[in-house]
């Protein structure tokens, strides 16, 4: 019998599955089911899925830590996540409305994102007895169920909807209603006293705990990088490295394999190193590594995408810790809800800035490739060291004032 300080690590990595697993099969529930569809209508379906995720991460958020009632809100956002796959099975099997399909998909992002959030903070609750060591190891755990989830999700999506694309959300959305249940039975919520805030003393407390800037920046700019990856990298190993899709996948794989299995020791990593520095550093090699990428000759890039991944686990658990502390007991689920905001535009943003770089650098330049993977690691290089000026110079506590 799994308890409740498990549980939730498993609903995380089930909830990730039907997300990433609609991403293969796109083409199936865009343009070949809705013939005379642009290019920026097929993108909506990805993109509105993102917006309903905005607004429900804040919302979550508030009205958790509001009401103090995780479990009650994560199962019924669960529930609600699998009702809208479902739908999204019945128009494409059924249905002739592009529109009601984006509705769908619009607010399957809204119950998805209120279900990760919540889980989190549920997660991160039980670690509370067991103090910053606890929390460490727990947001650690966190970390590597939501990666594995990512991970293993997309090409799950890819051979089920081989078989049959409507069998992707339709799996997905059973799948999601299973662990619905499964929460409705098996979580609990914290036995930890918090206390009880008004909407609008929680969003002003969270203004004052300016700490809270640090893993939030860092949630955007290594989203960004993530959505650059899948996407212009993408496009660089097929059409400049000659990299088939086997080759393609092999080598994303190399990247979110050590990224997905190392995120839970990094956790554990911050019981002992400061997870600020931590990140800083990991931020730091990582841009490197990015920028590094465009000058390596295809035999090497398997290799680097696997030191990558190593980089990228070393930075994401400790801003997952950063997060969960500096909201502290009171307001950590509206944190951890804004760091999932402040990735999800960072998701957003990285394909549409580096497909803009490209545009604008291909005017005059015959490979315009290598400078677009340079500025995008120097984000992370930028932001890093920026972070580290600040706290040096004494404009940015370290620590957080509500642990």
């Amino acid at each position: 019998m799994i308890g409740p300080h498990l549980l939730p690590l498993l609903l995380l990595y089930g909830l990730m599955l039907p997300v990433t697993g609609m991403v293969p099969v796109l083409p199936d529930f865009t343009a070949q089911r809705f013939p005379g569809l642009g290019q920026f209508a097929s993108h909506l379906f990805m993109s509105v899925n993102m917006i309903g995720a905005l607004i429900g991460a804040p919302l979550a958020g508030l009205l958790s830590d509001r009401l103090g009632r995780r479990r009650t809100l994560a199962v019924a956002a669960l529930a609600v996540n699998g009702l809208t796959l479902l739908g999204i099975a019945w128009v494409y099997a059924h249905g002739d409305s592009y529109g009601l399909l984006l509705g769908l998909r619009l607010l399957e992002g809204f119950a998805h994102m209120s279900a990760l959030s919540l889980l989190m903070a549920l997660a991160a609750d039980h670690a509370d007895h067991a103090g910053q060591a606890g929390l460490g190891a727990r947001m650690g755990a966190v970390g590597a169920c939501i990666s594995l989830g990512v991970a293993t999700g997309a090409p799950l999506g890819g051979f089920i909807g081989g078989l049959a694309p409507l069998w992707v959300p339709l799996g997905g959305g059973l799948l999601s209603i299973m662990l619905a249940l499964v929460g409705l039975f098996g979580l609990a919520d914290s036995t930890t006293a918090r206390p009880r805030m008004a909407a609008a003393e929680i969003v002003a407390t969270l203004r004052k705990r300016r700490q809270l800037v640090v893993p939030l920046a860092f949630s955007f700019a290594d989203r960004l990088t993530v959505g650059f990856i899948v996407s212009t990298l993408s496009l660089y190993l097929g059409l400049v490295i000659g990299f088939d899709a086997r080759q393609i996948g092999l080598a994303m794989a190399a990247f979110l394999v050590p990224f997905s299995v190392l995120t839970y020791p990094a956790g554990h990593l911050s019981r002992h190193w400061d997870p600020l520095t931590m990140m800083v550093a990991g931020s730091v090699l990582y841009g490197v590594f990015l920028a590094l990428l465009a000058f390596l000759p295809g035999e090497r890039i398997l290799a680097a995408m696997a030191v990558g991944g190593v980089i990228a686990a070393l930075m994401y658990a400790p801003s997952l810790v950063l997060a969960a502390q500096y909201g502290g007991t009171d307001c950590r689920a509206s944190a951890l809800a804004a760091f999932n905001m402040a990735g999800s535009l960072g998701f957003a943003a990285g394909p549409l800035l580096s497909s803009m770089l490209l545009a604008v650098f291909g005017l005059w330049m015959a490979r315009p490739y290598a400078p677009v993977f340079v500025i995008i690691g120097a984000i992370e290089i930028v932001l890093a060291l920026g972070v580290l000026a600040l706290v040096r110079s004494g404009r940015l506590q370290a620590q957080s004032a509500a642990a």
